[in-house]
């Protein structure tokens, strides 16, 4: 589809890095300053609904979204973990998984509603530090699924 940011991701860097690429789908650790350990899982070819895919896939989808959300709850420690597919702004299939805690900035809104309070800078930082295990824990997670 023309115009795709999540199809043009292949021609420019993602907003955030690539932790895992299999042949259906990828999972980027999103660069969010409010909302660190924030993932997405992209399906990489376009389609704009979980009933574009068949039964098998959308399996395969939901494990890793399972699978990420399973391992941000154990290295992050959040409050609480949103999944979310929306699509409303990309209309390419993709889900996220956000660490929640009562202190993030949009707590209790989602966190694409107005903010509502400012986190302690000493524990965003706290947060990153812990979201750099993100990466080899996920790996390790998707390898044990196969």
């Amino acid at each position: 589809m023309a115009n795709c940011i999540l199809c043009e991701e292949e021609v420019k860097p993602p907003e955030g890095q690539l932790i895992w690429r299999g042949d259906d789908c990828r999972v980027i650790l999103v660069d969010d300053q409010d909302l660190p350990g924030f993932c997405r899982i992209i399906w990489n070819r376009h389609v704009a609904e979980m009933t574009d895919l068949g039964y098998s896939e959308r399996d395969h989808l939901m494990n890793l979204v399972f699978v990420v959300e399973e391992v941000i709850r154990r290295v992050m420690q959040a409050d609480k973990i949103n999944i979310a597919a929306l699509g409303n702004m990309v209309s390419h299939l993709h889900w996220h998984v956000i660490p929640r805690y009562q202190d993030d900035a949009f707590f209790p809104g989602s966190v694409w509603s107005a903010r509502t309070q400012e986190t302690p800078t000493a524990l965003i930082i706290a947060r990153k530090e812990k979201a750099k295990e993100l990466p080899a824990a996920i790996k390790a997670a998707i390898t044990a699924l196969s």
